[in-house]
């Protein structure tokens, strides 16, 4: 079934503010917080689907690239962007947004007047990893699957954690407020064990105070065809590990796409720049020219004329919404010699007045500006 739009979902528009998303993201959860809806998948599914619209439009840069590529800007490579995510992952997330009405619990701890509900264990999340990833042009056409070498904290063999004697293991303490409107409890992270609800009993010596240690790993990362310069993937899980029973964080991996020989990319089109001599542009002529997917070989019709551009048809980059690919347009110059010896200046020379030489431009010859306007047609 396809996504719903995070913006339908959220109930907004593309110009809403930051406070706006904001607003409308801590409305749709608390009226869909599991606490206030036990047993509902239907509360639960909405619930979810109101925390990925908020991860990603409350964050500029998903924001942009949610808003030119959709959803298919966080697909692939194991779940990135806003995809994926669990009740774990929105409560360690999101769960200040709502100063106190959400303990940031895995059962939530939201609160209302006289007492509240929920209060389950608030797990913490390991921080997480970038790195970035370099990418030829026709590894972005083509889709690759990279392996990646990663050092990231994960638990060292031998640690033990015992429940932490200020929150009795469940990650976080309450305080209770007297206001004109009653009592009012609010929850937040355990200042002693910092949310885990647990805390360090034994560790090996070349683990540090969380009872962590750094490790090398070989990580597979898929990367779908279309990917841009700088664009940002996400591979859920792969970042630090947190100590304790704590979710492990996420492996940012931002494409650095490498510049090609001959091609020269822009959005979904390649351009490429083909010179030929004067006697082939008279006479005519084949020539092989680079493309995403290996060389092919073109006709250069008699009498071509220096910048004219032809154009091969989805021989571009795949677009990353799935929408086909794009174009390769192939730019002709005619090269004109700057030297040439006697008998070839004679001939020029000769020809200088011959009427079949003269500029003749027939009107389908497009100017200089039309043919630009064409490429963007």
């Amino acid at each position: 079934m396809a996504k719903r739009d995070y913006y339908e979902i959220l109930g907004i528009d593309k110009s809403a503010s930051a406070a706006e998303i904001k607003k409308a993201y801590r409305k749709m959860a608390i009226k869909f917080h599991p606490d206030k809806n036990p047993d509902d998948n239907e509360a639960e599914t909405k619930f979810k689907e109101a925390a990925e619209a908020y991860e990603v439009l409350s964050n500029a840069d998903k924001k942009a690239r949610y808003d030119q590529f959709g959803h298919q800007a966080f697909e692939g490579g194991g779940g990135f962007g806003g995809g994926g995510m669990n009740m774990d992952d929105i409560f360690s997330q999101f769960g200040d947004i709502f100063g106190g009405a959400f303990g940031g619990g895995g059962g939530g701890g939201f609160s209302g007047f006289g007492g509240g509900f929920g209060g389950g264990q608030r797990r913490v999340k390991g921080s997480n990893l970038r790195i970035r990833v370099a990418l030829t042009l026709e590894e972005i056409a083509n889709g690759v699957e990279k392996k990646i070498k990663v050092k990231r904290k994960v638990q060292a063999p031998g640690t033990t954690y015992k429940t932490c004697s200020t929150c009795n293991g469940s990650g976080q303490v309450t305080r209770i407020t007297n206001t004109i409107l009653g009592r009012m409890q609010t929850a937040s992270a355990c200042p002693t064990c910092g949310g885990a609800g647990q805390s360090i009993d034994k560790k090996p010596n070349d683990a540090d105070a969380q009872g962590l240690k750094v490790q090398e790993e070989t990580v597979s990362v898929k990367i779908p065809p279309g990917v841009v310069d700088s664009m940002q993937l996400k591979v859920t899980g792969k970042g630090n590990e947190a100590p304790g029973n704590g979710i492990s964080g996420d492996l940012l991996v931002v494409i650095e796409e490498t510049e090609h020989a001959t091609l020269k990319r822009e959005g979904d089109n390649l351009h490429y720049d083909l010179y030929v001599s004067l006697p082939d542009a008279v006479l005519g002529t084949s020539k092989e020219i680079d493309t995403v997917t290996g060389k092919v070989r073109i006709k250069v019709e008699t009498g071509v004329q220096s910048g004219k551009i032809l154009r091969l048809r989805g021989k571009g980059i795949p677009s990353i919404n799935g929408y086909g690919s794009g174009d390769l347009l192939v730019h002709v110059n005619v090269w004109t010699p700057k030297t040439l010896n006697k008998e070839q200046k004679d001939f020029f020379e000769r020809m200088k007045d011959n009427e079949h030489f003269d500029p003749k431009p027939e009107s389908s010859d497009k100017s200089f500006f039309e043919k630009v306007k064409d490429m963007f047609s």
